[in-house]
């Protein structure tokens, strides 16, 4: 899990408006960052399972985040993934998503797992495509249409 300690990398992550553009579509501010850091604190505490930091072995710096979204109203157990634009095209989020995904079958029991990615996000559509996700549909959340990648056990 993220912790306060990670709050610096995690702003300056998060305050790249080319990294929020498919996600929260804003530039945070360290404020808005801040208060985005704490929601997903708090899905850890409210679902029991959520977003984990990723760290660079080498440097150990944060990478970003993925994991395990699922708040009220949402369409599914969703799998995640944001990055820094410094570790874009490392395969840094495949292999971490390809980790949670087994952990989603094999730990949590779950049958299907989806991913609401923007259909301009070309990066986040190759690395659901790698770990073995296609596209079953589209839905609008939070006012903006996602396509729904998903895969079942």
């Amino acid at each position: 899990m993220l912790q306060a300690e990670d709050f610096d990398e995690y702003a300056a992550i998060h305050v790249d408006s080319e990294v929020t553009r498919f996600t929260v579509r804003a530039q945070l501010s360290r404020y808005d960052a801040w208060r985005h850091m704490a929601m997903i604190a708090g899905h850890w505490v409210l679902r029991g399972y959520g977003m984990w930091g990723v760290f660079e072995k080498s440097s150990g710096h944060l990478v970003g985040r993925v994991g395990f979204y699922y708040p009220d109203g949402w369409p599914a157990f969703e799998l995640g993934w944001t990055l820094g634009r410094n570790f874009w095209g490392k395969g840094y989020a495949t292999e971490a998503a390809r980790r949670c995904l087994d952990y989603a079958f094999d730990e949590m029991g779950r049958d299907h797992v989806i991913s609401l990615i923007d259909p301009a996000n070309v990066a986040s559509i190759r690395v659901a495509e790698r770990i073995g996700e296609t596209v079953e549909g589209e839905v609008e959340v939070a006012g903006y249409r996602s396509l729904v990648y998903g895969i079942t056990r």
